[in-house]
């Protein structure tokens, strides 16, 4: 049974998501492993937050659906947490994959003011409504709940179920627009600066991944950038180069979301090398015979994001997404400008386009994150 929980953990890992550009929501992991009634099964476990995980997946229509995990430095400790989740919370700290921070406050809902994302919280936070007013929005606060075999999610306001996205605060857009870095050697969410030279093991510590959508938005908490985890205040680094967040449907369902930066091109194609997006797996035989190995490249320079054809049967562009077939047009090696709501066509039915034009995912039962959980462990209420 222990390795079948370790899997799930392991499943669970690969959707947590400090990425402003692609986390669908933000979670406080302390509050989310005490919901006891989801389970009816001892006070504290990791294994709900896949359920919660798994909600968010089933309202979206999304398979691999990101979350934005916020973890309480004491939870590290909690006795109430078995030896083997205690251990697995704090290498997902260690691996930067979590926000860890001493004190909570209102740090979930500060994130979600920043990024623009929907909180999923039973927490009221009642006297928070003036600082941040979008509480009132309906789907920005959504609660996780019994449902139907695990758990569901029901909007604060305005009922219904559906987690919405708002737009990111203008403190965001200014934070979001730099790079920031952590005098602490090692730290896991903004280490990798200017700083790491002043630590004597600087060569000895782990390459930190500086891309724009790798770094969590600094904390204001002491009015000015400042890490969560350390409370340190955090340097300047720079413009933070320009990202877009991009799309693979197929067949209707969006199966992975993608990050293209500033000046650093990206290939998508049936299995392309070198780090490129790989579509292989979840292509019919006859799409896999048509795509090539390597078949597009997305290139972003500034707010100016590019495709160009680098296949051997040529690339489809729907304008606006149209599906009029009179309105397509053919790319054979070349390049041309995306505008907003363009959609790349590999092969009928597989497409890519902006991240931000396809609220719904498209599957109507995505794989659960807690599929090689022991039932055991997962005493569902009826």
């Amino acid at each position: 049974m222990r390795f079948e929980i370790s899997k799930v953990l392991d499943a669970i890992e690969r959707r947590l998501c400090v990425d402003p550009a692609m986390a669908r929501a933000v979670v406080d992991l302390s509050e989310a492993v005490r919901y006891v009634d989801l389970d009816g099964g001892r006070p504290a476990s990791m294994l709900r937050l896949g359920m919660v995980i798994d909600a968010l997946g089933r309202q979206l229509a999304e398979e691999d659906v990101p979350v934005y995990v916020v973890l309480p430095r004491a939870l590290l400790s909690d006795g109430d947490l078995t030896s083997n989740e205690r251990m697995v919370a704090r290498r997902w700290a260690d691996d930067g994959l979590v926000e860890v921070i001493s004190q909570l406050g209102d740090r979930v809902l500060e994130i979600a003011d920043l990024l623009g994302l929907p909180v999923l919280s039973r927490s009221r936070f009642d006297g928070a409504e003036d600082r941040y007013p979008w509480l009132a929005d309906p789907g920005r606060l959504v609660a996780p709940v019994v449902g139907h075999g695990g758990a569901a999610l029901v909007s604060r306001v305005g009922g219904g179920a559906q987690p919405v996205s708002g737009e990111p605060s203008q403190t965001g857009v200014r934070l979001m627009s730099r790079l920031w870095y952590c005098p602490e050697p090692g730290c896991g969410s903004f280490g990798g600066g200017p700083s790491g030279g002043n630590s004597f093991f600087a060569d000895l510590e782990p390459e930190r991944d500086t891309r724009p959508g790798a770094q969590p938005p600094p904390t204001l908490r002491t009015g000015a950038p400042t890490c969560p985890r350390h409370e340190s205040r955090l340097s300047d680094g720079g413009p933070r180069p320009a990202a877009e967040a991009l799309a693979i449907r197929v067949s209707g369902v969006v199966r992975q979301r993608f990050v293209v930066v500033d000046d650093e091109p990206l290939v998508v194609g049936r299995a392309p090398e070198n780090g490129g997006i790989m579509l292989g797996q979840w292509l019919s035989a006859e799409a896999r015979k048509w795509i090539s190995r390597s078949h597009v490249r997305f290139e972003l320079r500034g707010t100016v994001l590019t495709v160009a054809d680098v296949s051997t049967n040529g690339t489809g562009i729907r304008p606006g997404g149209s599906l009029d077939e009179d309105e397509r047009l053919i790319l054979k090696r070349k390049k041309r400008t995306l505008e907003p709501g363009d959609l790349v066509e590999l092969y009928p039915g597989v497409h890519v386009g902006r991240a931000r034009d396809w609220a719904s995912g498209g599957v109507a039962n995505p794989m659960s994150v807690l599929s090689d959980a022991p039932t055991m462990s997962l005493r569902m209420p009826r």
